[in-house]
């Protein structure tokens, strides 16, 4: 059984139909699809994620529109670091990691030139929002 909610799966469908572009929320902004493993099923999971290039590595942010807690992609990405991601028909073998210190600072800059919102979601929640590298494997 699947948690994908019918708003992620609407994005994830769009997202295959158009070679990785998608309206409504996400109009414009650069979309991948991660896919990870259940930390505790065990189920491949896939989640549609705003991502920033960072030469070969794609960033992604564990906002959850700044949720008092981590989504659950990033609590499977803790657990099991090795996932898939798709940019545009690409599908990529990756390895997870959280930036920490100077390389999450300047990640977490980069980002908020391009989507401003995520200083807000900080401001939201009292837990700092991991800043994810995702590197090929």
């Amino acid at each position: 059984m699947s948690d994908t909610s019918d708003f992620n799966r609407a994005i994830i469908d769009e997202f295959r139909a158009n070679e990785g572009r998608v309206g409504g929320p996400f109009e414009g902004s650069p979309v991948l699809l991660l896919t990870s493993t259940g930390a505790k099923s065990g189920e491949r999971r896939t989640t549609p994620v705003m991502y920033l290039p960072d030469g070969e590595r794609m960033v992604v942010f564990a906002s959850k529109g700044g949720a008092p807690d981590h989504p659950s992609w990033y609590k499977n990405l803790e657990a099991n670091p090795d996932a898939t991601i798709q940019v545009r028909r690409e599908r990529i073998p990756v390895r997870a990691r959280t930036a920490q210190g100077s390389e999450r600072t300047r990640l977490w800059e980069l980002m908020n030139e391009v989507w401003p919102a995520y200083d807000e979601y900080q401001r939201r929640t009292d837990r700092e929002i991991p800043v994810v590298v995702l590197e090929r494997r």
